[in-house]
């Protein structure tokens, strides 16, 4: 995994709607892009989600991920993900992820999960839970499958330990 502090011209900044400006980003799917510019400040006002923007030297939001609670069941995980665990296994779900066009194919996207999985590891240190990530196509669960998380069968659902995650990370 590409480790976040290599990329020092972008920092990671919990998302406002008052000081970033979103209007204008564009990840090339329309609905990561509506969801950033109509949900996620409403989604922080009722704590449902925490959207977390990437901001570049120019303060340009070029992407960005929300994180939310989940829990998923045991029966439908890996055995090595849910072995020995409770029927449901809380969960930290990165519900959105999105790199501007300008930056994508240039290894920004596992860098902008590393951010994102950073984040959930400090979070779990107070409130254990597992990762989940709920891939919208076959290439973007594959992508996170090269980043370590492993498939449930036959979904688009992955997971992954926060120990492997934490080894990951370094």
């Amino acid at each position: 995994m590409t480790d976040a502090r290599q990329v020092e011209h972008f920092r990671s900044e919990r998302f406002d709607p008052a000081k970033h400006d979103v209007s204008e980003f564009t990840c090339g799917v329309d609905s990561l892009d509506v969801w950033l510019k109509e949900h996620a400040g409403t989604s922080a006002a009722r704590r449902t989600a925490r959207t977390w923007v990437w901001v570049n030297s120019r303060g340009v939001v070029v992407g960005y991920y929300a994180l939310a609670a989940h829990k998923v069941q045991r029966e439908h995980v890996p055995s090595r993900i849910g072995r020995g665990g409770p029927i449901e296994i809380p969960a930290v779900l990165l519900a959105r992820l999105a790199l501007s066009r300008d930056l994508q194919g240039a290894g920004y996207g596992a860098v902008l999960v590393a951010d994102a999985l950073e984040r959930i590891v400090t979070a779990t240190k107070v409130v254990a839970a597992r990762v989940v990530v709920d891939a919208r196509e076959e290439t973007v669960a594959q992508f996170y499958e090269r980043l370590g998380f492993r498939r449930i069968p036959g979904s688009l659902r992955l997971v992954q330990k926060i120990a492997d995650v934490e080894a990951a990370l370094g």
